[in-house]
This record gives structure tokens, C-alpha cells and sequence, in this order.
């Protein structure tokens, strides 16, 4: 398909045929008989450009675009006009309409018009996108810690997918971070400013499932008193986020699949039908495709919440980032339990590298905390595929480069004194971990 296409005209047989024609030529294309449906169905992010025809009755052509324009002023509309029209859209053009055609409709004009329009469309889009990455990266980096190859790679493709409107699945270990990761594509894309919503499928008792999701109305059970507003609805506008997905009994699986596809859901008890527009953002640590295949999880709905995958990488695949992240969690338990955050001495940070982290991220969070009480004199537990002393000495390595770069604010020539090394040895070390000098650069410089 070239692009989504909305066209509004009142007239029937017009409408039919230009959506027809815009169809062949292999546009996705949705009508509508009346500017105002249309508007209801718009939004900031859509992708796509505006056809419609001056005059209609109730709401025209003029009001649809001054409408669109509050909306979103980089939003291309398209007005198609009568002959005798042509000041009318000439004042169209001057209040921000894209171009217009007059009728009757020359479809190579049509369509060389929407190409054009389509183009920009995508470009503007695209621009928002890269503003909004390089306006969220720092405080992103301050939320997802670490400098690892795969943390980075995480934070980048997480930018990339916060301002799309697409549902994300989620796949990582126990403690690798979901939820954190979830909120962040709500925070920084365009429903950041409505709820977010989470409900983990693994802590709800299964005939309680129901009335989680859609919620009823007094007395549709027993000990049904009052309305209550279940999770799908609370999250319209917004984001829910399912954590354990996979835990979803598959009767309830069969009635999110609905809603996700008609966007509409009735509560318990009624038979009155509610609009909801919601992103799906879920979790999972096994693979549903091995669900689906074993037939716990229904094949329709994983491919309805699994538009984009992201995998959160656990703590040990990360191994770089540990000392990072001890320093950050001991510092905030310092602050917590107002005790001071003292550094680990080399024999602890040796144990904090080799350690496997089962409970990755929230494990630990967890040994911070105990170190800052003073609770961590015995060592961390010996754990199955311990890393090679080279491994350990790589870590070891780039987290002293790290601290060095840290205390000197990116000043290379104090950090060759720190660490006693000649630049080209410095530079080249760097260069090995993936290291730049501009990530400790100080505010002031």
C-alpha cells in the first residue's frame, strides 16, 4: 500500500468512485459521508492525507480544515471544489490547505497531487522522530542505565518505537526491567499524557479476570455493587501494559482479541457498546511462539500485541554495566534509609562481576541495598556459567576506564594521569569498550 488516505464527501456516488479509483491505485483509503465522523476519527499521529470536498452540509469543507489545522498544522488536507468554488479555495490554500482539485476530479492530477502530499506527510513524521529521540536520549539514559552494547541497542530501538502507534511485546527475564521499559514507551511518546495502565495476568484469580479487564455494572453478579471501570476501559487514550501474558486464560485471550480488533467493549452487565482507544503493550518471559504451539496462546492475538518485539537483555549478558548499576541502586538506598553509599572494595566489585544475576536487574537492586546496611560480608553465591578470567578482567578493565573518564569529566589528559596510560593506549582501550569521551563531558563544558 502507498499510504492511508481519508475521504470525506457527501455525495454518494463521488465518494464511491474516487475511493475506488484511489484503491486500484493502491491507496488504503477510508470515506466518510460527513466532516464531523471524520474528525472524530483523527489523531496527531495519522499517517496519511486528508481529501475532502468543500461543500457539505453541517460541517464543511472550510471548518474540517481550520478543525485539522488545531489538530495538527502539518497534517495535509487536499479540498476538492466546484468551479465556481475556486476563490473559496484559494482561501483554502491561504488558511493551510494542502492544494485543491476542481471537479469533475482528474484522476492523474489526483494522484499526482497525493503523491506529493503523502511524500511530505512522511517527512514530517519522520522529523518528529528524530527530534523527539534527540530530546528524550538524555533522560532516557538516566532511566536505563548502562553502556553496554545491548542496553544502547535497547534504548535506541525503544526511541524509535515510543512515537509509533503500533502494540509492543516485551520479552525478558524475571527482573530484566519490563515494566520500566514499558513505561518509557508510554512516557516518551504521544500518550504520555494519559493513563498508564498495568495489570500483571499472573495475579489475578481466573474468575476475576473478567471484571479486571472490561469492569461491570451494579449487580451484573453476586456482590456486584456499584459500576466499576475495568482496566481496558481506564486505559483509553493511554497505554496497558500486561505483564505475564502468557498467564491470560485463553477465554479471556478470545475477549481482548475482540477489543483490540473492534476497539469497542461492553462492560459485565450491559449491553451498551464503548469506544476505547488504547496501546497494548505486553509482556513475556517464555517464547508465545512455543505457547502458541503448545496451544496455551492463541495464534491471533499474538500476532494482534506482537506488531514489535523487544528483547531485554538479562544482567549477565550485560556484565559491563553492573558496576554502573550497584552504584546507582546503593546511592539511592543511601539516600532511602539515609545511611552512607560506600564504594565496594576490589574483592566485592570482583564477586558483583562474576556473579550470574538469576533475578537480574531487581537482584541486584536488592545487593545494594544489603551493601549500604552493611549485610553483604559473605560472597554472592556461586552461579552456573561463570565468565572466564578474561571476561572478568574486560569488565574489570572498562569499568576502571570508566570511573577514571567519570572523575575527570572527559578530560583525557587527566584521565592518562589517573590511570597512568599513554594516550594512544587510552584511546585504544576506549575504542575496545565502546567508550566516548563526549558521554562524561561536564555540563559546563
Amino acid at each position: 500500500m502507498r499510504g492511508p488516505v481519508i475521504l470525506v464527501d457527501d455525495e454518494a456516488v463521488i465518494r464511491q468512485a474516487v475511493g475506488e479509483w484511489l484503491q486500484l491505485s493502491g491507496y488504503a483509503v477510508t470515506l466518510f459521508d460527513n466532516a464531523r465522523d471524520c474528525l472524530a476519527s483523527l489523531d496527531a499521529d495519522f499517517a496519511g492525507v486528508l481529501i475532502s470536498d468543500l461543500r457539505m452540509p453541517g460541517m464543511d469543507g472550510m471548518a474540517l480544515l481550520q478543525a485539522v489545522r488545531a489538530m495538527d498544522a502539518e497534517l495535509p488536507l487536499i479540498m476538492v471544489t466546484g468551479h465556481g468554488d475556486v476563490p473559496q479555495a484559494v482561501e483554502a490554500m491561504r488558511l493551510g490547505a494542502y492544494d485543491f482539485i476542481e471537479k469533475p476530479v482528474d484522476p492523474e492530477r489526483l494522484l499526482e497531487t497525493l503523491g506529493r502530499a503523502l511524500e511530505k506527510r512522511r517527512l514530517v513524521q519522520e522529523n518528529r522522530r528524530l527530534r523527539a529521540q534527540v530530546e528524550h536520549g538524555d533522560v532516557l539514559e538516566s532511566r536505563l542505565l548502562g553502556v553496554s552494547p545491548a542496553i544502547r541497542t535497547l534504548r535506541r530501538q525503544l526511541l524509535a518505537l515510543a512515537q509509533t502507534p503500533v502494540n509492543v511485546l516485551l520479552r525478558g527475564e524475571t527482573g530484566s526491567g519490563k515494566e520500566m521499559v514499558a513505561r518509557c514507551l508510554h512516557d516518551f511518546g504521544p500518550r504520555a499524557k494519559k493513563p498508564f495502565v498495568a495489570l500483571n495476568c499472573a495475579a489475578i484469580p481466573e474468575h476475576l479476570f473478567e471484571t479486571e479487564l472490561f469492569g461491570h455494572e451494579s449487580g451484573a453478579f453476586t456482590g456486584a455493587q456499584g459500576k466499576r471501570v475495568g482496566k481496558l476501559e481506564h486505559a483509553d487514550g493511554g497505554t496497558l501494559f500486561l505483564d505475564e501474558i502468557e498467564s491470560m486464560p485463553l477465554a479471556q485471550q478470545v475477549k481482548l482479541l475482540r477489543v483490540l480488533q473492534e476497539q469497542r467493549l461492553e462492560r459485565l452487565g450491559s449491553n451498551q457498546s464503548i469506544a476505547i482507544d488504547l496501546r497494548v503493550i505486553a509482556a513475556t518471559k517464555p517464547d508465545l511462539r512455543e505457547e502458541v504451539r503448545a496451544g496455551r496462546f492463541r495464534e491471533d492475538l499474538f500476532y494482534r500485541l506482537n506488531v514489535a518485539e523487544l528483547h531485554l537483555p538479562a544482567l549477565r549478558e550485560r556484565r559491563e554495566d553492573v558496576a554502573l548499576l550497584f552504584a546507582h541502586f546503593a546511592r539511592e538506598a543511601a539516600s532511602r534509609l539515609g545511611r552512607e553509599a560506600t564504594a565496594p572494595t576490589p574483592l566485592h566489585l570482583a564477586q558483583l562481576l562474576s556473579h550470574d544475576w538469576p533475578g537480574n536487574v531487581r537482584e541486584l537492586a536488592n545487593a545494594a541495598e544489603r551493601h549500604v546496611l552493611g549485610l553483604d560480608e559473605s560472597p554472592l553465591p556461586a552461579t552456573a556459567g561463570e565468565p572466564s578470567l578474561a571476561e572478568l578482567m574486560e569488565a574489570y578493565e572498562a569499568q576502571c576506564l570508566r570511573l577514571a573518564l567519570a572523575r575527570s569529566g572527559g578530560e583525557i589528559k587527566t584521565a592518562m594521569n589517573l590511570l597512568q596510560l599513554p594516550r594512544r593506549t587510552l584511546n585504544e582501550k576506549m575504542q575496545r569498550h565502546g567508550l566516548a569521551r563526549g558521554e562524561f563531558l561536564r555540563d559546563e563544558e
